[in-house]
Protein backbone atom coordinates (compact mmCIF):
# COMPACT_ATOMS: atom_id res chain seq x y z
CA UNK A 1 0.00 0.00 0.00
CA UNK A 2 1.16 3.92 -0.79
CA UNK A 3 0.70 6.66 1.05
CA UNK A 4 1.11 10.15 -0.89
CA UNK A 5 2.65 13.11 0.00
CA UNK A 6 2.03 16.15 -2.12
CA UNK A 7 5.20 18.86 -2.21
CA UNK A 8 3.14 21.80 -3.34
CA UNK A 9 6.26 24.15 -4.31
CA UNK A 10 6.80 25.42 -7.71
CA UNK A 11 9.80 23.61 -8.73
CA UNK A 12 10.73 21.11 -11.72
CA UNK A 13 12.55 18.98 -12.96
CA UNK A 14 13.43 16.61 -15.82
CA UNK A 15 13.96 13.10 -17.01
CA UNK A 16 12.84 11.35 -19.72
CA UNK A 17 9.19 12.28 -20.14
CA UNK A 18 5.84 12.68 -21.13
CA UNK A 19 5.41 15.46 -23.34
CA UNK A 20 3.19 17.83 -22.38
CA UNK A 21 -0.13 18.39 -24.33
CA UNK A 22 0.09 21.84 -24.06
CA UNK A 23 2.94 22.27 -26.85
CA UNK A 24 2.35 24.91 -29.07
CA UNK A 25 1.71 24.64 -32.94
CA UNK A 26 4.19 26.78 -34.66
CA UNK A 27 3.57 29.09 -37.41
CA UNK A 28 6.17 27.27 -39.83
CA UNK A 29 6.12 26.43 -43.48
CA UNK A 30 6.63 22.39 -42.43
CA UNK A 31 3.54 19.81 -42.84
CA UNK A 32 4.90 18.37 -40.48
CA UNK A 33 7.42 20.20 -37.62
CA UNK A 34 8.28 18.95 -34.00
CA UNK A 35 10.57 20.79 -31.59
CA UNK A 36 11.94 18.60 -28.28
CA UNK A 37 14.21 18.91 -25.68
CA UNK A 38 16.71 15.96 -26.11
CA UNK A 39 17.04 15.44 -22.68
CA UNK A 40 13.90 14.81 -21.03
CA UNK A 41 11.70 14.14 -24.13
CA UNK A 42 9.58 16.83 -23.77
CA UNK A 43 7.56 18.25 -27.36
CA UNK A 44 8.03 22.37 -26.84
CA UNK A 45 6.20 22.55 -30.37
CA UNK A 46 4.88 20.41 -32.83
CA UNK A 47 2.65 20.30 -35.84
CA UNK A 48 1.00 17.15 -37.00
CA UNK A 49 3.83 15.48 -35.70
CA UNK A 50 2.78 12.23 -35.50
CA UNK A 51 1.28 11.71 -39.16
CA UNK A 52 3.39 9.25 -41.15
CA UNK A 53 5.10 10.75 -44.16
CA UNK A 54 8.55 9.82 -46.23
CA UNK A 55 11.33 11.03 -44.97
CA UNK A 56 14.07 10.67 -47.72
CA UNK A 57 17.71 10.88 -46.37
CA UNK A 58 17.05 11.66 -42.63
CA UNK A 59 16.51 7.94 -42.72
CA UNK A 60 20.47 8.13 -42.87
CA UNK A 61 20.55 9.34 -39.04
CA UNK A 62 19.54 5.28 -38.40
CA UNK A 63 22.14 3.53 -41.03
CA UNK A 64 24.85 5.97 -39.37
CA UNK A 65 23.84 4.95 -35.51
CA UNK A 66 23.64 1.35 -36.17
CA UNK A 67 27.55 1.79 -38.12
CA UNK A 68 28.81 3.36 -34.94
CA UNK A 69 27.00 0.96 -33.01
CA UNK A 70 28.67 -2.01 -34.63
CA UNK A 71 32.42 -0.83 -33.36
CA UNK A 72 33.94 -1.39 -36.86
CA UNK A 73 34.70 2.13 -37.40
CA UNK A 74 38.08 1.41 -38.21
CA UNK A 75 37.42 -1.54 -40.57
CA UNK A 76 37.92 -1.74 -44.37
CA UNK A 77 34.48 -2.06 -46.47
CA UNK A 78 35.21 -2.93 -49.95
CA UNK A 79 32.56 -1.65 -52.08
CA UNK A 80 30.18 -3.42 -54.16
CA UNK A 81 28.44 -3.11 -57.85
CA UNK A 82 25.04 -2.83 -56.55
CA UNK A 83 26.67 0.27 -54.61
CA UNK A 84 27.69 1.89 -57.23
CA UNK A 85 24.95 1.75 -59.23
CA UNK A 86 22.15 3.11 -56.79
CA UNK A 87 20.64 6.24 -58.06
CA UNK A 88 20.18 9.80 -55.94
CA UNK A 89 23.20 11.42 -54.48
CA UNK A 90 26.58 9.94 -54.29
CA UNK A 91 30.25 9.90 -53.14
CA UNK A 92 30.97 8.76 -56.92
CA UNK A 93 32.95 5.48 -55.34
CA UNK A 94 34.30 3.11 -57.82
CA UNK A 95 33.59 -0.73 -57.73
CA UNK A 96 36.12 -2.68 -55.52
CA UNK A 97 38.06 0.27 -53.94
CA UNK A 98 38.24 0.42 -50.33
CA UNK A 99 37.15 3.22 -47.56
CA UNK A 100 37.01 2.50 -43.71
CA UNK A 101 33.39 2.52 -42.27
CA UNK A 102 34.12 5.89 -40.66
CA UNK A 103 34.75 7.50 -43.62
CA UNK A 104 31.73 5.86 -45.63
CA UNK A 105 29.92 7.79 -42.50
CA UNK A 106 31.04 10.78 -42.50
CA UNK A 107 30.33 11.04 -46.41
CA UNK A 108 26.56 9.46 -45.47
CA UNK A 109 25.80 12.08 -43.39
CA UNK A 110 27.79 14.97 -44.92
CA UNK A 111 27.09 14.37 -48.44
CA UNK A 112 24.24 12.01 -48.13
CA UNK A 113 25.95 9.55 -50.05
CA UNK A 114 23.18 6.58 -50.94
CA UNK A 115 26.35 4.36 -52.74
CA UNK A 116 27.82 4.98 -48.82
CA UNK A 117 24.34 3.75 -47.49
CA UNK A 118 24.19 0.34 -49.57
CA UNK A 119 27.89 -0.36 -48.73
CA UNK A 120 27.16 0.61 -45.14
CA UNK A 121 24.28 -1.65 -44.86
CA UNK A 122 25.61 -4.93 -47.16
CA UNK A 123 29.29 -4.72 -44.55
CA UNK A 124 26.98 -4.21 -41.05
CA UNK A 125 24.25 -6.52 -41.90
CA UNK A 126 25.71 -9.11 -44.29
CA UNK A 127 23.14 -7.99 -46.98
CA UNK A 128 20.78 -4.86 -47.26
CA UNK A 129 17.15 -6.98 -46.54
CA UNK A 130 19.45 -8.00 -43.26
CA UNK A 131 20.85 -4.28 -42.09
CA UNK A 132 16.88 -2.54 -42.53
CA UNK A 133 15.80 -5.44 -40.34
CA UNK A 134 18.21 -4.30 -37.83
CA UNK A 135 17.16 -0.73 -38.00
CA UNK A 136 13.48 -1.70 -37.71
CA UNK A 137 14.64 -3.49 -34.75
CA UNK A 138 16.61 -0.61 -33.29
CA UNK A 139 13.16 1.84 -34.18
CA UNK A 140 11.25 -0.31 -32.02
CA UNK A 141 13.76 -0.43 -29.61
CA UNK A 142 13.78 3.33 -29.19
CA UNK A 143 9.92 3.98 -29.38
CA UNK A 144 9.32 4.59 -32.77
CA UNK A 145 6.00 3.65 -33.01
CA UNK A 146 5.26 4.83 -36.46
CA UNK A 147 8.13 3.94 -38.46
CA UNK A 148 8.74 1.35 -40.97
CA UNK A 149 11.87 1.43 -42.84
CA UNK A 150 12.48 -0.48 -46.05
CA UNK A 151 16.37 0.31 -46.72
CA UNK A 152 19.02 2.63 -46.25
CA UNK A 153 18.85 5.59 -47.60
CA UNK A 154 15.52 6.89 -48.03
CA UNK A 155 14.75 6.66 -51.77
CA UNK A 156 11.13 6.77 -52.26
CA UNK A 157 9.04 3.48 -51.51
CA UNK A 158 5.21 3.33 -50.39
CA UNK A 159 6.11 1.74 -47.23
CA UNK A 160 9.15 3.79 -45.88
CA UNK A 161 7.74 6.17 -43.39
CA UNK A 162 8.15 7.73 -40.21
CA UNK A 163 6.95 11.08 -38.17
CA UNK A 164 8.77 14.03 -37.19
CA UNK A 165 8.23 12.82 -33.87
CA UNK A 166 9.66 9.46 -34.34
CA UNK A 167 12.80 11.20 -36.30
CA UNK A 168 13.34 13.68 -33.28
CA UNK A 169 13.25 10.38 -30.56
CA UNK A 170 16.08 8.66 -32.91
CA UNK A 171 18.10 11.90 -33.33
CA UNK A 172 17.96 12.25 -29.44
CA UNK A 173 18.75 8.29 -28.89
CA UNK A 174 21.87 9.25 -31.43
CA UNK A 175 23.30 12.27 -30.59
CA UNK A 176 23.80 10.62 -26.83
CA UNK A 177 26.66 8.78 -28.78
CA UNK A 178 29.50 11.16 -28.47
CA UNK A 179 30.85 9.58 -31.98
CA UNK A 180 27.77 10.19 -33.73
CA UNK A 181 27.39 13.99 -32.37
CA UNK A 182 31.08 14.60 -33.45
CA UNK A 183 30.13 13.28 -37.04
CA UNK A 184 27.11 15.42 -37.51
CA UNK A 185 28.66 18.46 -36.14
CA UNK A 186 31.00 18.14 -38.82
CA UNK A 187 31.64 21.02 -41.23
CA UNK A 188 34.12 19.80 -43.53
CA UNK A 189 36.11 16.02 -44.20
CA UNK A 190 38.98 15.20 -45.57
CA UNK A 191 39.42 11.16 -46.02
CA UNK A 192 42.47 9.38 -45.56
CA UNK A 193 42.21 6.77 -47.78
CA UNK A 194 42.96 7.25 -52.04
CA UNK A 195 41.57 8.80 -54.02
CA UNK A 196 41.75 11.75 -51.96
CA UNK A 197 37.95 13.28 -51.31
CA UNK A 198 37.56 16.33 -49.38
CA UNK A 199 33.29 16.73 -47.92
CA UNK A 200 31.54 19.41 -46.96
CA UNK A 201 28.09 18.78 -45.03
CA UNK A 202 25.47 19.88 -47.00
CA UNK A 203 23.45 21.17 -43.78
CA UNK A 204 23.89 24.92 -43.75
CA UNK A 205 23.43 25.67 -40.25
CA UNK A 206 25.95 23.47 -39.61
CA UNK A 207 28.32 25.01 -41.41
CA UNK A 208 27.73 28.78 -39.83
CA UNK A 209 28.22 26.80 -36.40
CA UNK A 210 27.18 28.89 -33.61
CA UNK A 211 24.62 27.20 -31.26
CA UNK A 212 23.82 24.13 -33.61
CA UNK A 213 25.91 20.99 -32.98
CA UNK A 214 24.63 18.34 -35.81
CA UNK A 215 22.14 17.58 -38.31
CA UNK A 216 21.18 15.26 -41.39
CA UNK A 217 19.31 17.03 -44.74
CA UNK A 218 16.55 15.10 -47.17
CA UNK A 219 14.46 15.69 -50.33
CA UNK A 220 12.83 13.30 -52.58
CA UNK A 221 9.96 14.67 -55.28
CA UNK A 222 7.22 12.52 -53.08
CA UNK A 223 9.12 13.57 -49.72
CA UNK A 224 9.48 17.48 -50.87
CA UNK A 225 12.71 18.94 -47.94
CA UNK A 226 13.22 16.81 -44.90
CA UNK A 227 15.23 18.04 -42.60
CA UNK A 228 16.77 17.51 -38.82
CA UNK A 229 18.58 19.87 -36.48
CA UNK A 230 19.90 20.02 -33.30
CA UNK A 231 21.01 23.13 -30.89
CA UNK A 232 22.32 23.51 -27.44
CA UNK A 233 21.79 26.84 -25.46
CA UNK A 234 21.74 27.64 -21.88
CA UNK A 235 21.96 24.34 -20.64
CA UNK A 236 18.88 23.10 -23.06
CA UNK A 237 20.10 20.16 -26.10
CA UNK A 238 17.61 20.65 -28.41
CA UNK A 239 16.62 18.95 -31.87
CA UNK A 240 13.93 20.65 -35.18
CA UNK A 241 12.59 18.04 -37.21
CA UNK A 242 10.72 19.23 -40.82
CA UNK A 243 8.87 17.40 -42.97
CA UNK A 244 7.62 18.63 -46.40
CA UNK A 245 9.54 22.21 -45.70
CA UNK A 246 9.62 24.87 -48.33
CA UNK A 247 11.49 26.90 -46.19
CA UNK A 248 13.32 24.88 -43.36
CA UNK A 249 15.93 26.43 -42.66
CA UNK A 250 14.04 29.08 -41.62
CA UNK A 251 11.49 27.34 -39.91
CA UNK A 252 14.30 25.58 -37.87
CA UNK A 253 15.95 28.75 -37.08
CA UNK A 254 12.46 29.95 -35.58
CA UNK A 255 11.56 27.22 -33.58
CA UNK A 256 15.03 27.23 -31.63
CA UNK A 257 14.60 30.99 -31.03
CA UNK A 258 10.94 30.40 -29.40
CA UNK A 259 12.53 27.30 -27.21
CA UNK A 260 15.81 28.93 -26.06
CA UNK A 261 13.91 32.22 -25.11
CA UNK A 262 10.74 30.03 -23.38
CA UNK A 263 12.05 28.00 -21.87
CA UNK A 264 14.60 27.13 -18.62
CA UNK A 265 15.87 24.07 -16.97
CA UNK A 266 15.31 23.52 -13.16
CA UNK A 267 16.66 20.95 -10.67
CA UNK A 268 13.72 19.51 -8.88
CA UNK A 269 15.96 16.04 -7.97
CA UNK A 270 19.55 15.44 -7.24
CA UNK A 271 21.45 12.27 -6.21
CA UNK A 272 22.42 13.59 -2.64
CA UNK A 273 20.05 12.29 0.01
CA UNK A 274 17.11 14.71 0.77
CA UNK A 275 14.85 14.59 3.93
CA UNK A 276 11.37 14.02 3.27
CA UNK A 277 8.09 15.56 5.65
CA UNK A 278 7.45 12.53 8.04
CA UNK A 279 10.04 10.26 7.10
CA UNK A 280 12.92 9.15 9.00
CA UNK A 281 14.94 7.69 6.14
CA UNK A 282 16.47 10.16 3.18
CA UNK A 283 15.78 9.57 -0.18
CA UNK A 284 17.69 10.49 -3.46
CA UNK A 285 17.83 10.07 -7.05
CA UNK A 286 20.18 8.19 -9.35
CA UNK A 287 21.21 10.73 -11.46
CA UNK A 288 19.99 14.58 -11.49
CA UNK A 289 16.82 15.47 -12.72
CA UNK A 290 15.95 18.75 -14.64
CA UNK A 291 13.42 19.96 -16.64
CA UNK A 292 12.45 22.95 -19.17
CA UNK A 293 9.85 24.97 -18.12
CA UNK A 294 8.58 28.63 -19.04
CA UNK A 295 8.28 31.06 -16.71
CA UNK A 296 4.03 31.07 -16.50
CA UNK A 297 4.45 26.95 -15.72
CA UNK A 298 7.10 27.80 -12.98
CA UNK A 299 3.91 29.50 -10.92
CA UNK A 300 1.94 26.33 -11.17
CA UNK A 301 4.24 23.43 -11.01
CA UNK A 302 4.71 20.98 -8.21
CA UNK A 303 6.36 17.52 -7.43
CA UNK A 304 4.55 14.89 -6.15
CA UNK A 305 6.27 12.13 -3.64
CA UNK A 306 4.80 8.61 -3.77
CA UNK A 307 5.97 6.28 -0.80
CA UNK A 308 5.70 2.72 -0.42
CA UNK A 309 4.72 1.90 2.99
CA UNK A 310 7.04 -1.37 2.96
CA UNK A 311 10.19 -0.01 3.55
CA UNK A 312 11.96 -3.44 2.21
CA UNK A 313 9.77 -1.98 -1.09
CA UNK A 314 11.84 0.44 -3.58
CA UNK A 315 8.78 1.53 -5.21
CA UNK A 316 8.84 5.34 -4.73
CA UNK A 317 8.81 8.16 -7.46
CA UNK A 318 8.12 11.91 -7.64
CA UNK A 319 6.24 13.48 -9.84
CA UNK A 320 6.16 16.37 -11.44
CA UNK A 321 2.72 18.14 -12.62
CA UNK A 322 2.26 21.58 -14.44
CA UNK A 323 -1.48 22.16 -13.18
CA UNK A 324 -3.72 19.30 -13.71
CA UNK A 325 -1.48 17.29 -16.09
CA UNK A 326 1.56 15.08 -15.53
CA UNK A 327 4.08 15.66 -16.94
CA UNK A 328 6.88 12.84 -15.97
CA UNK A 329 7.77 10.22 -12.78
CA UNK A 330 11.06 9.36 -11.37
CA UNK A 331 12.10 6.59 -8.77
CA UNK A 332 13.97 7.46 -6.07
CA UNK A 333 15.23 6.24 -2.98
CA UNK A 334 15.98 4.96 0.93
CA UNK A 335 19.00 6.11 1.85
CA UNK A 336 20.42 6.42 5.66
CA UNK A 337 23.15 9.01 4.81
CA UNK A 338 22.08 12.37 6.39
CA UNK A 339 22.07 15.72 4.11
CA UNK A 340 20.86 18.95 2.87
CA UNK A 341 16.73 18.78 3.57
CA UNK A 342 14.20 18.72 0.58
CA UNK A 343 12.96 21.79 1.49
CA UNK A 344 15.95 23.14 1.85
CA UNK A 345 16.71 21.87 -1.91
CA UNK A 346 13.51 23.48 -3.10
CA UNK A 347 14.55 27.13 -1.21
CA UNK A 348 18.14 26.87 -2.87
CA UNK A 349 16.19 26.76 -6.53
CA UNK A 350 13.13 28.79 -6.08
CA UNK A 351 15.27 31.99 -4.47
Amino acid sequence: MKKLLIIAAAILLCIAAIPSKAAAQPSVSARNAVLMDMDSGRVLASKSAHERRPIASITKIMTALLAIESGRMKEKVKISEEAVMVEGSSLYLEKGETLTLEELVYGLMLRSGNDSAIAISQFIGGSTPEFVAMMNKKAKQIGMKNTVFMNPHGLDDPQHQSTAYDMALLTAKAMDNLEFEKIVGTASYKTKSRPLRVWENKHRLVREGGRITGGKTGFTKRSGRTLVTTAKQNGLHLVTVTLDAPDDWRDHQALFDNGFISYRLVNVVEKEPFKVPGEHDFFYAKKMVRYPLTEEEKKIAYVRIVLDQKKDKSENSAELWIGDEKQMEVPIYRSKKQETSFFEKVKGVLD
